[in-house]
């Protein structure tokens, strides 16, 4: 599926993943391919990417929302720590 992390100054991060972890206001949660339409709010925390089985990356972003539809999923995020 692919990922953008976006902010309002840049494009953070863009490109295809297995899953993401992301912090939502109610708790991380993760989104896998084919994961049902979402929209969710985002609190400070820790965005974690994996490309695979062994390639993880982690972001820490300043709130936002998420967006997963059609194996696309679009995180806006405040800002990047």
């Amino acid at each position: 599926m692919n990922l953008e992390i976006l902010t309002p100054d840049k494009k953070v991060f863009e490109g295809e993943v297995t899953a993401v972890t992301v912090p939502g206001t109610l708790g991380s949660f993760q989104i896998l391919k084919d994961h049902a339409p979402i929209i969710s709010t985002l609190e400070d925390g820790e965005v974690i990417i994996k490309a695979n089985k062994t390639d993880e990356q982690r972001f820490f972003i300043k709130g936002g929302v998420v967006e997963a539809i059609h194996n696309k999923v679009v995180v806006l995020a405040e800002g990047i720590a």
